[in-house]
Protein backbone atom coordinates (compact mmCIF):
# COMPACT_ATOMS: atom_id res chain seq x y z
CA UNK A 1 0.00 0.00 0.00
CA UNK A 2 2.81 2.28 0.64
CA UNK A 3 4.18 1.82 -2.52
CA UNK A 4 1.07 2.44 -4.47
CA UNK A 5 0.44 5.52 -2.61
CA UNK A 6 3.87 7.13 -3.38
CA UNK A 7 3.31 6.18 -6.66
CA UNK A 8 -0.45 7.33 -7.28
CA UNK A 9 0.59 10.26 -5.51
CA UNK A 10 3.11 10.93 -8.27
CA UNK A 11 5.96 9.45 -7.03
CA UNK A 12 8.92 9.33 -9.72
CA UNK A 13 11.56 6.76 -8.63
CA UNK A 14 10.13 3.85 -6.51
CA UNK A 15 12.54 0.56 -5.40
CA UNK A 16 10.93 -2.59 -4.05
CA UNK A 17 13.11 -5.28 -2.92
CA UNK A 18 10.79 -8.25 -1.93
CA UNK A 19 10.40 -11.88 -1.63
CA UNK A 20 9.37 -14.38 -4.08
CA UNK A 21 5.64 -14.29 -4.35
CA UNK A 22 4.86 -10.92 -2.63
CA UNK A 23 3.00 -9.97 -5.86
CA UNK A 24 5.74 -7.04 -6.92
CA UNK A 25 4.83 -7.71 -10.58
CA UNK A 26 0.69 -7.58 -10.11
CA UNK A 27 1.15 -4.57 -8.03
CA UNK A 28 3.22 -3.07 -10.75
CA UNK A 29 1.01 -3.85 -13.63
CA UNK A 30 -2.18 -2.84 -12.00
CA UNK A 31 -0.47 0.33 -11.08
CA UNK A 32 0.14 0.88 -14.39
CA UNK A 33 -2.89 0.16 -15.78
CA UNK A 34 -4.30 3.13 -13.56
CA UNK A 35 -1.47 5.46 -14.81
CA UNK A 36 -1.59 4.93 -18.39
CA UNK A 37 -5.51 6.53 -18.00
CA UNK A 38 -4.30 9.15 -15.87
CA UNK A 39 -1.56 10.02 -18.63
CA UNK A 40 -1.78 8.69 -22.47
CA UNK A 41 1.85 8.02 -23.37
CA UNK A 42 3.89 4.40 -23.74
CA UNK A 43 5.09 2.25 -20.86
CA UNK A 44 7.55 -0.70 -21.05
CA UNK A 45 7.12 -3.72 -18.34
CA UNK A 46 11.04 -4.78 -18.82
CA UNK A 47 12.48 -8.00 -17.93
CA UNK A 48 15.91 -8.59 -18.15
CA UNK A 49 15.76 -10.86 -21.61
CA UNK A 50 13.35 -10.31 -23.95
CA UNK A 51 11.92 -14.12 -23.84
CA UNK A 52 11.77 -14.20 -20.29
CA UNK A 53 8.92 -11.20 -20.53
CA UNK A 54 6.76 -13.70 -22.48
CA UNK A 55 6.54 -16.73 -20.13
CA UNK A 56 6.38 -14.10 -16.95
CA UNK A 57 4.24 -11.49 -18.13
CA UNK A 58 2.69 -11.87 -21.53
CA UNK A 59 1.17 -15.56 -21.10
CA UNK A 60 1.42 -15.96 -16.85
CA UNK A 61 -1.48 -17.17 -15.50
CA UNK A 62 -2.61 -16.04 -11.85
CA UNK A 63 -2.47 -19.15 -10.07
CA UNK A 64 -5.35 -18.53 -7.69
CA UNK A 65 -7.27 -16.70 -10.16
CA UNK A 66 -6.88 -19.07 -13.54
CA UNK A 67 -6.85 -15.34 -15.46
CA UNK A 68 -3.62 -14.25 -17.73
CA UNK A 69 -1.99 -11.29 -15.46
CA UNK A 70 -2.19 -9.11 -18.53
CA UNK A 71 -6.28 -9.87 -18.74
CA UNK A 72 -6.55 -9.22 -15.04
CA UNK A 73 -4.50 -5.90 -15.03
CA UNK A 74 -5.76 -4.53 -18.51
CA UNK A 75 -9.28 -5.97 -19.13
CA UNK A 76 -10.35 -6.41 -23.16
CA UNK A 77 -12.79 -3.72 -22.91
CA UNK A 78 -9.98 -1.17 -22.35
CA UNK A 79 -8.56 -2.00 -25.15
CA UNK A 80 -8.64 -0.82 -28.89
CA UNK A 81 -6.02 -3.81 -30.40
CA UNK A 82 -3.74 -6.75 -28.86
CA UNK A 83 -0.16 -7.45 -30.70
CA UNK A 84 0.80 -11.21 -29.61
CA UNK A 85 3.97 -10.57 -31.61
CA UNK A 86 5.43 -7.40 -30.25
CA UNK A 87 3.73 -8.34 -26.84
CA UNK A 88 1.71 -4.65 -27.19
CA UNK A 89 -1.40 -3.50 -25.72
CA UNK A 90 -3.36 0.07 -27.66
CA UNK A 91 -5.71 1.06 -25.71
CA UNK A 92 -8.53 3.41 -26.78
CA UNK A 93 -7.52 6.17 -24.70
CA UNK A 94 -4.22 6.40 -26.70
CA UNK A 95 -1.90 4.78 -24.43
CA UNK A 96 0.14 1.69 -25.09
CA UNK A 97 2.33 -0.53 -22.60
CA UNK A 98 4.31 -3.24 -24.09
CA UNK A 99 6.91 -5.76 -22.92
CA UNK A 100 10.26 -5.58 -23.20
CA UNK A 101 13.86 -6.64 -22.88
CA UNK A 102 17.04 -4.99 -21.11
CA UNK A 103 19.41 -7.26 -23.33
CA UNK A 104 17.77 -4.97 -26.05
CA UNK A 105 17.55 -1.48 -24.60
CA UNK A 106 19.71 -0.14 -27.45
CA UNK A 107 16.66 -1.01 -29.59
CA UNK A 108 14.41 1.39 -27.24
CA UNK A 109 16.43 4.43 -27.41
CA UNK A 110 14.56 7.43 -28.91
CA UNK A 111 11.16 6.57 -27.78
CA UNK A 112 9.26 8.67 -25.60
CA UNK A 113 7.87 6.34 -22.56
CA UNK A 114 6.31 7.85 -19.88
CA UNK A 115 6.79 5.06 -17.39
CA UNK A 116 9.15 2.04 -16.64
CA UNK A 117 9.17 -1.21 -14.62
CA UNK A 118 12.30 -2.46 -14.45
CA UNK A 119 11.24 -6.14 -13.18
CA UNK A 120 13.86 -8.70 -11.84
CA UNK A 121 15.84 -5.43 -11.90
CA UNK A 122 19.01 -7.46 -10.11
CA UNK A 123 19.28 -9.70 -13.13
CA UNK A 124 19.24 -7.33 -15.73
CA UNK A 125 21.73 -5.21 -17.50
CA UNK A 126 22.16 -2.09 -15.30
CA UNK A 127 22.87 -0.21 -18.68
CA UNK A 128 19.44 0.19 -19.63
CA UNK A 129 18.76 2.41 -16.51
CA UNK A 130 21.38 4.76 -17.92
CA UNK A 131 20.13 4.72 -21.59
CA UNK A 132 16.37 5.30 -20.19
CA UNK A 133 16.68 7.32 -17.71
CA UNK A 134 17.04 10.44 -19.59
CA UNK A 135 13.91 9.52 -21.54
CA UNK A 136 12.03 8.96 -18.45
CA UNK A 137 13.89 12.53 -16.85
CA UNK A 138 12.62 14.46 -20.35
CA UNK A 139 9.31 13.03 -20.04
CA UNK A 140 8.78 13.85 -16.14
CA UNK A 141 8.09 9.79 -16.25
CA UNK A 142 8.46 7.40 -13.99
CA UNK A 143 10.29 3.90 -13.20
CA UNK A 144 9.59 1.18 -10.44
CA UNK A 145 12.26 -1.13 -9.96
CA UNK A 146 11.48 -4.56 -8.22
CA UNK A 147 13.32 -7.41 -7.61
CA UNK A 148 14.51 -9.79 -4.98
CA UNK A 149 18.40 -9.05 -3.53
CA UNK A 150 20.84 -10.83 -5.37
CA UNK A 151 23.72 -9.83 -3.36
CA UNK A 152 26.06 -6.43 -3.86
CA UNK A 153 25.27 -6.04 -7.14
CA UNK A 154 23.89 -2.75 -8.83
CA UNK A 155 20.23 -3.87 -6.84
CA UNK A 156 22.02 -3.15 -3.77
CA UNK A 157 23.09 0.12 -5.03
CA UNK A 158 19.92 1.06 -6.13
CA UNK A 159 18.08 0.10 -3.03
CA UNK A 160 20.96 2.07 -1.09
CA UNK A 161 20.19 5.13 -3.21
CA UNK A 162 16.81 5.14 -2.63
CA UNK A 163 16.89 5.06 1.33
CA UNK A 164 18.87 8.00 0.88
CA UNK A 165 17.59 10.11 -1.21
CA UNK A 166 14.40 12.12 -0.26
CA UNK A 167 12.53 12.48 -3.84
CA UNK A 168 13.07 8.06 -4.07
CA UNK A 169 10.67 5.41 -1.97
CA UNK A 170 12.60 2.30 -1.25
CA UNK A 171 10.87 -0.80 0.65
CA UNK A 172 12.58 -4.28 1.76
CA UNK A 173 10.75 -6.64 2.94
CA UNK A 174 12.05 -10.63 3.29
CA UNK A 175 9.63 -13.37 3.58
CA UNK A 176 9.72 -13.70 6.95
CA UNK A 177 7.70 -10.17 7.55
CA UNK A 178 4.64 -10.61 5.11
CA UNK A 179 3.05 -13.68 6.43
CA UNK A 180 2.79 -15.12 2.62
CA UNK A 181 4.44 -18.42 4.13
CA UNK A 182 4.25 -20.11 7.43
CA UNK A 183 6.72 -19.97 9.24
CA UNK A 184 7.19 -23.40 9.48
CA UNK A 185 7.70 -23.76 5.52
CA UNK A 186 10.07 -21.13 5.73
CA UNK A 187 11.99 -22.81 8.56
CA UNK A 188 12.20 -26.27 6.57
CA UNK A 189 13.12 -24.48 3.12
CA UNK A 190 16.34 -22.74 4.87
CA UNK A 191 17.17 -26.57 6.24
CA UNK A 192 16.68 -27.35 2.34
CA UNK A 193 18.98 -24.82 0.92
CA UNK A 194 21.73 -25.07 3.83
CA UNK A 195 21.63 -29.26 3.34
CA UNK A 196 21.64 -28.55 -0.45
CA UNK A 197 24.65 -25.92 -0.66
CA UNK A 198 26.00 -25.43 2.51
CA UNK A 199 25.77 -22.66 5.18
CA UNK A 200 26.85 -19.54 3.29
CA UNK A 201 25.32 -20.10 -0.17
CA UNK A 202 22.34 -21.72 1.56
CA UNK A 203 21.53 -18.49 3.63
CA UNK A 204 22.25 -16.53 0.59
CA UNK A 205 19.79 -18.22 -1.42
CA UNK A 206 16.92 -18.43 0.95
Amino acid sequence: REAWDYLERGGKRCVLVCHRRWGKDDLALHRTAVALHERVGTYWHMLPEYGQGRKAIWNAINAHTGKRRIDEAFPLELRKRTLDDEMMIEFKNGSIWQVVGSDRYDSLVGAGVAGVIFSEWSLANPAAWAFIAPMLEENNGWAVFIYTARGRNHGWSMYDRAMKDDGWFGLRQPANETGVFRPEALDAALKDYVALYGPDDGQALF
